[in-house]
């Protein structure tokens, strides 16, 4: 049952939170998030429904909704349930939120849950440019990671406020456990005495890297290459064994396996290294030619899940929370474990390691040995062998399954539709309604991820795109009967109202975690499911096959990750002042989508709302 999972959990993140806590007390205070009103919270859900219920079963819906949250009905009850929870509690529903989004979910974390990002194209192509950049790369994040733990690390801010940074502490040396119903995270960040080593991995081989000294200070950079090429010359072949593969497994395969793994003594010395360790560097092997319209989309894949069993999938360990992949063919890239980690910081991480490695090495490589690092060994019995054997068929069909297709649109960037009053994200995502409706002839529920860091320990909220004002829009805007004044007017109206959407998200009064809230406080007092939760409709809202997200990054990098659902579509998009990038995914199995039509598609719509605004005289 979740209550029982919910209380594990809690128990066992309660000292971690409060380490963060105290972290962020150095810092400016944020407040606690609130819980939006329950009245509220219906009234905008069956909004939210209007665009994608007919009338006779949105009535329905209607009736429901009334019943639960009429006064002395369920919904109050369970609402001052939630009200108490804010008193008690470090955060309301982020604790809930990631037990049940992501350690409650059963599948890989490859494609369906760690996102990637892959990072501009380096200029070397050989492995002597591969140890050097990663060399650096090492440097800059650790750098970064002294400004964590000092506390020196700049608050960050939204519109005049100070947003929550309690994340951070927790990227370093914390990884994800299977279990074989429900998994957790360890954060060996907060033990008296922090790991000091990162892992790295080559040849699927991992080794364990010292990289602060006994006084504190870091490796130089210097340090740091040298120990690379000692890993690399102990590393030529590549393992027959890939261990990594088998964290790519189903979490209640894995589970098991992970426990018959660590009965031997070696195996567990092993897995506790890759577990503590601050974080992975991936040393991958050089990828095959392709042509350079294909490039982005194969090196995304590359940092999504590695290319698969015969190319670098066995360089990772996809429960740590931080995964650096760097090719010997310059590729470049980050994988993360997304119950610890949230896009924001890891673009900050990013932005930070990309400007250390504009800058010089000026520290002299001081000439005192340094130990070897260790190689760790695993001891692979006939049960372990047929446990990587079958996650290798496993991982290879998912890989084969999923269809990802990158794309730089050039006609415009964000600047375009600043100059004309809308918001960049919001006329984005109204491009992405118009093109799954071309495609489908429908429009679906898709979900954008609003951060709520305004909040103490906040997560995420969703931002529903799918609004009456879009549903307008896109049925009228390929119908030639409609006057093009009347298009426009169409068009600010769904920019605007996903850009209120958007508001109501960052100050806390989005609807879908309240609606989580609700049902798993109606678990924990346990009651049965409220039936509004047991509805189709709620079904049918939740079934996300269109997922979105806004990573912006001042550089040129592209996130991305698999779809929610089998017959849905991710979409990831980074927007600059004068281009957007664009990753779309979505599963070959499923006969009605296709990554690439819903990219070219999204292409087109990008040029006609461009077309629209700015008519060609």
């Amino acid at each position: 049952m979740i209550w029982g999972k919910i209380q594990r959990v809690k128990r066992g993140t309660l000292l971690v939170f409060q380490a963060a806590c105290r972290r962020q007390s150095r810092f400016a205070p944020v407040p606690p998030q609130p819980v939006p009103a329950l009245g509220q919270t219906m009234q905008r859900y069956l909004r939210a429904l209007e665009p994608l219920l007919p009338p006779d079963e949105l009535e329905h819906t209607r009736e429901m909704v009334r019943l639960f949250g009429q006064e002395g009905g369920l919904g109050e009850r369970l609402q001052q349930g939630l009200e108490k929870r804010v008193r008690f509690s470090h955060n309301w529903i982020s604790d809930w939120w990631v037990q049940w989004a992501y350690l409650e979910s059963r599948q890989p974390l490859a494609v369906h849950s760690n996102p990637a990002i892959a990072l501009p194209k380096q200029d070397y192509s050989d492995w002597r440019g591969q140890l050097m950049f990663a060399s650096k790369l090492i440097a800059g994040v650790l750098d970064f990671k002294a400004e964590v733990d000092s506390g020196s690390l700049p608050v960050e801010y939204l519109r005049g406020q100070p947003l929550c940074m309690e994340l951070y502490p927790l990227l370093f040396s914390s990884c994800r456990i299977p279990g074989p119903k429900h998994d957790h995270v360890v954060h060996y960040s907060q033990a008296r005495r922090p790991p000091t080593h990162i892992t790295v991995v080559r040849n699927f081989q991992f080794f364990q890297l010292e990289v602060i000294n006994s006084d504190g200070t870091p490796l130089t950079e210097g340090q740091i290459h040298a120990q690379l090429c000692r890993i690399r010359s102990q590393s030529w072949k590549t393992d027959k064994e890939p261990m990594g593969i088998l964290t790519s497994e189903h979490r209640n395969t894995w589970g098991q396996a992970y426990h018959r793994l660590l009965r031997d003594k070696i195996n567990k010395e092993s897995v506790r290294a890759i577990e503590r360790g601050m974080f992975t560097v991936c040393l991958d092997s050089p990828v095959m030619r392709i042509s350079d319209d294909k490039y982005s989309s194969r090196m995304a894949a590359q940092m999504l899940h590695g290319g698969g069993t015969y190319s670098n999938s066995g360089n990772r360990w996809f429960d740590k929370t931080l995964q650096f992949v760097v090719g010997e063919d310059g590729s470049f890239g980050l994988l993360y474990e997304h119950a610890t980690a949230e896009g924001p910081q890891i673009a900050a991480l990013l932005h930070h390691v990309l400007e250390y490695c504009k800058q010089p090495d000026s520290v002299r490589t001081p000439l005192i040995p340094l130990p070897m690092p260790k190689k760790l060994y695993f001891y692979i019995d006939p049960e372990i062998k047929r446990d990587i054997e079958q996650a290798k068929q496993n991982l290879d069909i998912l890989i084969n399954d999923l269809d990802i297709n990158c794309f730089i649109f050039r006609r415009f960037g964000k600047d375009f539709p600043k100059q004309l009053g809308l918001s960049p994200n919001a006329f984005i995502q109204v491009a992405l309604q118009l093109a799954y409706y071309r495609v489908h002839s429908e429009i679906c529920a898709s979900c954008d991820s609003a951060s709520l860091r305004m909040f103490r320990g906040g997560r995420t909220d969703v931002i529903r795109s799918p609004t009456s004002q879009a549903l307008q829009f896109v049925c009228a805007f390929d119908d030639p009967s409609v006057s093009r004044e009347a298009k426009v007017d169409l068009l600010r109206d769904a920019v605007a109202a996903y850009a209120t959407l958007t508001e109501q998200a960052l100050q806390g009064q989005a609807i879908d975690r309240h609606l989580l809230g609700l049902k798993l406080q109606a678990i924990e007092e346990g009651l049965s499911v409220p039936r509004i939760f047991m509805d189709t409709a709620y079904g049918l809202a939740t079934h996300w096959k269109l997922r979105t997200g806004q990573v912006p990054s001042n550089t040129d990098s592209v996130m991305c990750f698999g779809p929610l659902v089998p017959d849905g579509y991710a979409v990831c998009y980074n927007p600059q002042s004068d281009h957007v990038h664009f990753s779309v995914t979505a599963f070959n199995c499923c006969e009605e989508t296709n990554a690439e039509k819903l990219a070219l598609t999204l292409e087109s719509a990008l040029c006609h709302l461009q077309e629209l605004l700015h008519p060609p005289v």
